[in-house]
């Protein structure tokens, strides 16, 4: 099944793992599911459909199952830490182009980056971070794109209501770029200078992070 660029090696088929390979399925590519469990495995055969019990600390192992045809490869170990850097070293000594791991502490991350992962990814730090600033203000949703830079999806505030974002001057008076509008009921649309601002809408703005967060926390 290896001979396509977008297909994807995975590693681990941990609550993170499972919901990773079903998106990357459900969004046309095809997957190799691995796991050192066969119990694991067997559960997850009706969802995915390539899934292989398998050592992936082990190179030679990896390369019996034909792992080292992908360009893309995930480790997605959970709690493991010794199996989750070996796997990962276990893909670099095949030589896989492009490896994005798992890491549960910083430390384990930077050992992770050393070991020759290309993207370290901490999905319970990052969840955290994006629950905790939707407890604040006015905020839905938070996406931050660097330690500078983020998305924030929340509501029109009450001052800036039955103005076009020309005339509420958003970009003047907040610093953030209102990117797209959602009505009540409706869908997401590119917003313009011209697009009036009402309550109950939905907004996406990009910003820095700290002028972002103020017009989340505007009342």
């Amino acid at each position: 099944m290896a001979n396509r660029k977008d297909d994807i090696l995975l590693i681990g088929l941990g609550r993170f793992g499972q919901a990773l390979a079903q998106t990357l399925t459900g969004l046309g590519h095809d997957v190799l599911a691995i796991d050192s469990d066969p119990k694991v495995c067997q559960a997850c055969s009706g969802d995915l459909a390539h899934v292989v019990t398998a050592d992936a600390t082990s190179p030679e192992a990896l390369r019996q199952v034909g792992a080292d045809q992908f360009r893309s490869a995930v480790v997605a170990i959970g709690n493991d830490i010794q199996a989750s850097i070996m796997a990962t070293f276990s893909l670099v000594d095949l030589g896989i182009p492009r490896i994005w791991a798992k890491a549960i502490t910083s430390q384990h991350g930077a050992i992770l980056q050393r070991v020759g992962a290309h993207r370290v990814v901490f999905p319970e730090r990052d969840m955290g971070v994006r629950v905790a600033h939707t407890m604040i203000g006015r905020t839905i949703d938070y996406v931050e794109l660097d330690d500078e830079f983020v998305l924030i999806e929340t509501t029109v505030p009450r001052e800036l209501a039955g103005k076009s974002i020309a005339a509420a001057q958003v970009r003047q008076r907040f610093e953030v770029t209102v990117l797209c509008v959602k009505r009540p009921g409706g869908k997401f649309t590119y917003a313009t200078q011209d697009t009036v601002l009402n309550l109950g809408d939905l907004v996406v703005v990009f910003g820095a992070t700290r002028k972002a967060e103020a017009f989340a926390a505007l009342l």
